[in-house]
């Protein structure tokens, strides 16, 4: 890679970085106890796709809060948790007591790591914040032949009832506009699949769905609303609750729930490939 790509990247992390929120007073807190851990189920799969039962090292690219990674804390003799946000990493070390666990503060396509040591290699809700080429050639590169890299993400909204569902879309399709409006464009996640196939660093390439089932309350669908780094960033700049969609969305919340708590579904895409 030349120093001018190498530039690039870091340009493109860095400022996604900057626009993305994770930084705001108490955002990271919020997104922990707000945003779901996967489901066991997932772990189970990607294990049978890397042909082990115990993985030796399990890396976490864009660990966010540590949600992710400590899932895999009782399950693999070692995690490591990539964030290059230092409020998110903070958080991340606060909530996380198991000795298999560390968090390092890097970017993903610069991890440290040695070549060929770890079984699997995962994004989780986080591949779209990256640059798609250098992170797989990481991925790749730190993956033993065999070994599995996953990104995965869930939908929004839940599954939780169709009038909150119908707001909170309309609320995501508000975020959207503005963020195009402003000029801040992302990779979007329905490519990550053809990324991992183009990348050429992958024998064998599929998409697995699945879901989890979870509770919560009005109050955590609104949560997981403000968990949207870049919905925080908005309201922060001005954009009231009724012009973004949010005002709307409590209100559904709150009819359609009320104090209840409730069943939530939230459907998984893994996007995998085996080195």
């Amino acid at each position: 890679m030349t120093e001018h790509s190498e530039n690039l990247i870091e340009h493109y992390s860095e400022r996604l970085l900057r626009t993305s929120g994770y930084s705001g007073d108490g955002f990271a807190a919020g997104y922990d106890s707000h945003r779901p851990s996967p489901p066991k189920a997932l772990l189970d799969m990607l294990c049978l796709e890397a042909q082990v039962e115990r993985p030796r090292l399990v890396v976490d690219l864009g660990s966010g809060t540590g949600l992710s990674t400590r899932a895999w804390a009782h399950r693999a003799d070692e995690v490591v948790g990539i964030e290059a946000s230092p409020e998110m990493r903070e958080q991340a070390e606060a909530a996380t007591s198991a000795e298999s666990v560390r968090f390092v503060q890097a970017f993903a396509q610069e991890t440290g790591l040695p070549d060929g040591v770890a079984d699997l290699v995962s994004c989780s809700q986080s591949f779209h914040w990256m640059e798609p080429e250098p992170t797989l050639a990481e991925a790749a590169r730190i993956l033993r032949l065999g070994g599995v890299f996953a990104a995965y993400d869930y939908d929004w909204p839940p599954v939780v009832h169709p009038d909150v569902e119908a707001a909170f879309e309309e609320m995501v399709q508000h975020i959207g506009v503005r963020r195009a409006l402003r000029g801040q464009p992302r990779h979007t996640k329905d490519m990550h699949l053809d990324r991992i196939r183009d990348s050429g660093h992958f024998r064998y390439v599929r998409e697995v769905v699945l879901h989890s089932r979870e509770r919560g309350s009005a109050k955590r669908i609104v949560g997981m609303a403000l968990s949207l780094g870049p919905l925080t960033v908005m309201l922060k700049d001005g954009v009231s609750e009724q012009e973004v969609g949010l005002a709307a969305l409590r209100e559904a919340a709150d009819c359609a729930l009320g104090e209840r708590e409730v069943e939530l579904f939230l459907c998984y895409r893994v996007r995998l490939g085996v080195r």
